[in-house]
C-alpha cells in the first residue's frame, strides 16, 4: 500500500470516498473547483473525460496540495442523447423521474489519474445501462420527499432509496454509484500506485 497523501481524490462526493474505501487504499481528499460546463459540439463520452481530467489536474495544480497520483471522476445520466444532472428543484427532480420511468437509461463515468512526478495521465470512460421499472406518481413525489434525488444526477441514487425503482443494470455497478471502481484500481496498480494484494514469493 502507499502512504495516505500519495494518492489523492479530486472530489467532495461521499460516495466515491467510500468506494475507494471499501477496497483498502489510503487516500487523501481534495475537492476540485474545476468548472463543470457542457462544451459546445462534445460528445457526452468527451465531457466526462475532460472534465475528469480538469478536476485531477486542478486540484494537482495547487502546491499546497500533497500527493503524486490524483483522481478524477465525473458522472452523468444520459436518456438518450440527453445529459442529466443534479435537479435544479423538486419539479426539475419530478420531470427526470418521470421521463427515466419505465425505461433504460445509461450512466456514464469518464475517470482520470494524472502523475504529478512523470506528467501523464490514464482516463476513460465507463457505461452502465440501468433500467427502471414504471414508477407511480405516488412513489415520485415520495421518493422526492425523503430529498435523496435533489443533489444526485438523474435525480437518484442507486445505492440508496432509489434502489426501489432498479429493475436491473448492465454493467458496472460502482460506476453507477460514482466511480468505476475496477478500471480505477486497475489504472492505480499498472502505474505503481496501489497493490490490493501483496503477491506470495
Amino acid at each position: 500500500m502507499t502512504s495516505p497523501h500519495e494518492i489523492v481524490l479530486a472530489s467532495a462526493s461521499p460516495r466515491r470516498r467510500e468506494l475507494l474505501q471499501s477496497v483498502g487504499i489510503s487516500f487523501a481528499v481534495v475537492p476540485s473547483r474545476a468548472a463543470e460546463e457542457v462544451l459546445p459540439g462534445e460528445t457526452p463520452e468527451e465531457h466526462v473525460i475532460r472534465l475528469s481530467k480538469d478536476k485531477a489536474r486542478e486540484v494537482a495544480d495547487r502546491p499546497e496540495a500533497p500527493g503524486r497520483w490524483f483522481i478524477g471522476s465525473d458522472t452523468i445520466v444520459l436518456r438518450d442523447d440527453a445529459i442529466l444532472g443534479k435537479p435544479e428543484d423538486v419539479e426539475d427532480a419530478a420531470l427526470m423521474l418521470r421521463s427515466l420511468s419505465g425505461r433504460s437509461h445509461r450512466v456514464l463515468s469518464g475517470y482520470a489519474v494524472f502523475d504529478r512526478r512523470s506528467g501523464s495521465t490514464v482516463a476513460g470512460v465507463v457505461s452502465t445501462v440501468v433500467r427502471f421499472k414504471e414508477l407511480t406518481a405516488e412513489e415520485i413525489a415520495g421518493y422526492i420527499a425523503t430529498g435523496e434525488p435533489l443533489d444526485k444526477a438523474g435525480a437518484y441514487a442507486i445505492q440508496g432509496i432509489g434502489a426501489f425503482m432498479v429493475l436491473g443494470i448492465e454493467g458496472s455497478y460502482t460506476n453507477v454509484v460514482g466511480l468505476p471502481l475496477c478500471e480505477v484500481v486497475e489504472v492505480l496498480e499498472r502505474l505503481g500506485a496501489v497493490r490490493l494484494f501483496e503477491r506470495e514469493e
